[in-house]
């Protein structure tokens, strides 16, 4: 257990690290960059954890990095370093995988508007129309011998030629139109930026890393059988944004909306993507605010530090300076161990596990006394993972979408089980426990002591009570006639 908490500081600073790294090679702004970064390892607090989501955030994190690095110096180690992040991705936790190209795709999208853009494929398509309408009625003249329709044909075909000639000028017009917005545009700049074709290139070539697993299709998979599923409607962090419970994305979602608004910020089309995608993924799913924060104040980064360059370039200039002198650097070491030790001081005294909520002694008891390989145990779903964790057997855990009957199908059937329906309905007493009970053979149930389901099996004659304290209570179930 220590380990685990040592390896998620670790894993933590590692990410305030690269946070702060990636936002330098955008904005250029040591100074924008570190105080960002603060507030994004504040605004993280409720997502950091010991689980797989930590390190994949230094992994998406670091994908910005290579994709901005490649496109600015053109070096090939970037892509290289994109398709071993598609491939420890893929490895390490498979669930998130299609988001590492969800990241490509305002990249992607810029260049293509771009390219349209410069080489006018639209009007060139209308040009391309009318040429072959002409042809079309040239054909149409030499294959006919009637001078009366010959005739009507020739009148037509004048008319096009005539269309043509004015669809041409207005081709140049807005050549020349598109090519002012860009040169000095409102508000979005899309720029053409050449190396993006290999960006396209490398998210091909990483389409086929997930098959360097020994999961076969599960990186393809999963998360189509997880959206399939039933999970996503009854766990907290796969539910819609709810705005007012979310002060601090609201905070988020206010700031870089005031940014755009009311300054003359002229923003890239690639950040426009990004940022407003990510909000798109907030609001269809509370758990992507983390990725709003580490991605999105990559992008704002660079906003803010357009702002300090126009309005008080000198002021942004001396300040730096006073923070890398010796008093500066005391004062930023200062503030930085305070604000952890506020953050830690209400902690101190906290065990590793809180046994209120996990069966920390019912699992010691467990371990000793009962043969807990060869039992069938029913748990409750937020303790799952710690039973796991003590090498326990569980009925389910807090990975909910493995319990879903998308994962659970046997060769045979159809549809698969669905375990985690099975659950909610035996913790809110929707169902009659004991049909599930034997549906899945249960041997053995442990409950939290105000849990439901315990109030039933107290008063149950065909359940021995084998252990129980101050927060958990562990049953017997007497085989059933």
């Amino acid at each position: 257990m220590l380990f685990i908490y040592i390896s998620t500081v670790i894993l933590t600073a590692t990410l305030g690290i690269l946070i702060y790294i990636t936002m330098i090679k955008k904005s250029k702004n040591p100074l924008i960059s570190f105080f960002l970064t603060i507030l994004a390892m504040y605004l993280l607090i409720d997502f950091i954890a010991a689980r797989a989501q930590l390190v994949t955030f230094s992994l998406f994190v670091l994908t910005i990095l290579c994709i901005e690095g490649f496109l600015e110096s053109k070096k090939k180690g970037y892509l290289v370093g994109l398709v071993l992040i598609s491939i420890t991705i893929a490895n390490i936790h498979v669930a998130v995988w299609p988001f590492f190209f969800v990241l490509f795709l305002p990249y992607v999208a810029e260049y293509l508007i771009a390219l349209i853009l410069e080489k006018n494929i639209i009007s060139k398509m209308v040009l391309f129309s009318r040429r072959h309408t002409i042809k079309s009625i040239e054909n149409k003249i030499n294959k006919t011998n009637n001078q009366e329709k010959i005739k009507r044909l020739n009148n037509k075909l004048e008319q096009e030629n005539k269309k043509l000639e004015k669809q041409k000028i207005k081709v140049e017009e807005v050549i020349k139109k598109e090519k002012q917005k860009r040169e000095n545009p409102y508000k979005l700049k899309i720029e053409k930026n050449k190396a993006t074709k290999w960006l396209i290139l490398v998210m091909i070539i990483c389409a086929f890393t997930g098959l360097l697993t020994p999961l076969g299709d599960t990186p393809y998979t999963y998360l189509i059988k997880t959206m399939q599923g039933n999970t996503t409607k009854s766990i907290s962090e796969h539910l819609p944004l709810t705005l007012f419970n979310e002060k601090d994305t609201m905070f988020i979602l206010a700031f870089i909306f005031a940014i755009l608004i009311f300054s003359d910020l002229k923003i890239r089309m690639n950040d426009f993507f990004m940022i407003f995608g990510l909000i798109f993924l907030c609001f269809m799913s509370r758990r992507q605010v983390s990725l709003l924060i580490i991605i999105g104040l990559i992008s704002v980064a660079k906003w803010i530090e357009f702002l300090l360059n126009k309005y008080d370039k000198e002021g942004s200039f001396d300040f730096m300076d006073l923070m890398t002198t010796n008093i500066g650097k005391v004062a930023t070491i200062f503030i930085v161990v305070l604000m952890c030790f506020a953050i830690i001081k209400p902690k101190l005294n906290d065990p590793f596990i809180n046994e209120k909520k996990y069966p920390v002694a019912a699992a010691n008891w467990m371990l000793e006394n009962l043969d807990v390989k060869n039992i069938k145990l029913y748990n409750e779903y937020n303790y799952g993972s710690y039973l796991v964790y003590r090498g326990i057997p569980v009925f389910i855990d807090s990975r909910a979408d493995l319990y879903a009957p998308e994962f659970n199908k046997q060769e045979d059937e159809e549809e698969g089980r669905d375990i985690f329906s099975d659950y909610m309905s035996i913790s809110t007493i929707g169902t009659y426990y004991e049909t599930k009970f034997d549906k899945y053979g249960i041997t053995h149930v442990i409950v939290l002591n105000n849990a439901k389901l315990n109030m039933f099996l107290s008063r149950n004659d065909n359940y021995k009570q084998l252990y129980k304290d101050d927060n958990f209570v562990i049953y017997e179930r007497n085989e059933q006639e």
